[in-house]
């Protein structure tokens, strides 16, 4: 499968934004999609993840309560809309599939595919 991450941008504290990762080829509802962040000299980080069905979203502490990811199968396609952003969130974004097994994994390294990122920036 092919992931293609778009939405970021460059807004200020307190905006809104909304990510998209658009996938083709595989079986995307065989997929559980999670999205990461990167920012500069830092490792790449968990955000927020959902299962091949929906029915399940898991997101790190760090935005929780701010952040809701989405996903329409029948678009092949997730979303991650980031409400009440901080500057500690610039950083690229990046979405992530992995064939579904039992739960949906938080580490990077567990992640199948990868798109390109999209550059999240927030200024004060």
């Amino acid at each position: 499968v092919q992931l293609q991450a778009s939405g970021g941008g460059y807004v200020q504290v307190g905006d809104s934004l909304r990510l998209s990762c658009e996938t083709s080829g595989g079986t995307f509802n065989g997929y559980a999609v999670g999205w990461f962040r990167q920012a500069p000299g830092k490792e790449r980080e968990f955000v927020a993840a959902i299962s091949r069905n929906g029915q399940m979203t898991y997101y790190s502490d760090s935005v929780k309560g701010r952040v809701i990811i989405s996903r329409d199968n029948a678009k092949k396609a997730v979303y991650l809309q980031m409400n009440s952003l901080k500057s500690e969130d610039t950083a690229v974004y990046y979405c992530a599939a992995v064939v579904a097994r039992s739960g949906v994994p938080r580490q990077p390294g567990a992640y199948d595919y990868w798109g390109q990122g999209t550059q999240v920036t927030v200024s004060s």
